[in-house]
């Protein structure tokens, strides 16, 4: 049975093929050689409270389109002055309206460290955001079998990338312990349906191997929420959809932010 998410890496494959037939792997590898060493996101995302990854996000599969983001790098310089520790750029262009030239704008706009979030199941992709500027990089252990995983978030420490590595069931977390990630994202949406279910992360966090940062994906739309996934042991809590459709980017990073302060109610 074909699921949503075979389609999307149908055309991630397909497109990728496409810049492979432009730009070589050895000018990638120059053009990465060129940049400066990679953001290290850790010790924001160590930090007392709850840390942030602020999303430029277009579109959504699930939701169609969610804003229309003329500037990309105007919006990570909202998201950095309301306190976000991260930056995360879309540049799956099919589904989700990204490029690599977002990527590339907001890198030149801010200093913060940057995640390229993107269906990556080559080694060709993870030079690519590297050579484009990118700090972190996304692997989703559900599009990355067998040996695969293992191989690429080895890849992501020799470029000095550090990886986020997403998960939604047990089983996966379990692959992502296996391969030692230090960062791991629970992702409350199955890519295979595109539902979301908020207490995948209350179900999966306790799993999670000592040490390693705990990441809460999808399932945002206020500062409750994050102050809910923060209360279960949430380090860090990525948001797309409730910023760009917020009016005022800066103001809802800060809220979120405090949220994770204020006691439950």
């Amino acid at each position: 049975m074909t699921t949503v998410l075979d389609g999307i890496l149908d055309g991630v494959r397909e497109d990728l093929a496409g810049r492979q037939a432009t730009t070589s792997l050895a000018e990638l590898k120059a053009r990465a050689g060129d940049r400066s060493p990679a953001l290290d996101p850790l010790p924001a995302f160590r930090a007392p409270g709850v840390a942030i990854i602020s999303e430029v996000k277009r579109r959504s599969p699930s939701k169609g389109a969610l804003a229309d983001i003329a500037d990309p790098a105007w919006l990570a310089g909202q998201y950095v002055e309301g306190g976000a520790a991260a930056i995360s750029v879309l540049t799956e262009q099919r589904r989700f309206g990204g490029s690599l030239a977002d990527l590339t704008s907001v890198r030149e706009a801010v200093d913060a460290p940057i995640l390229r979030k993107d269906f990556i199941v080559t080694p060709y992709q993870l030079w690519e955001s590297r050579a484009y500027g990118a700090d972190l990089a996304l692997l989703m252990v559900v599009s990355l079998p067998g040996h695969l995983l293992a191989d690429l978030l080895g890849l992501t420490r020799e470029l000095g990338l550090t990886a986020l590595v997403e998960v939604h069931t047990a089983e996966e977390l379990e692959r992502a312990r296996e391969v030692g990630a230090e960062l791991i994202g629970i992702n409350a949406r199955n890519l295979r349906t595109l539902k979301v279910d908020r207490s995948v992360f209350g179900e999966l966090v306790p799993l999670m191997p000592p040490g390693a940062v705990r990441v809460a994906e999808s399932g945002v739309s206020g500062p409750e929420d994050v102050g809910d996934y923060h209360a279960l042991g949430a380090d860090v809590v990525l948001v797309g959809e409730a910023l760009v459709r917020s009016g005022d980017p800066s103001g809802a990073v800060a809220k979120f932010i405090a949220a994770a302060r204020e006691p439950l109610g």
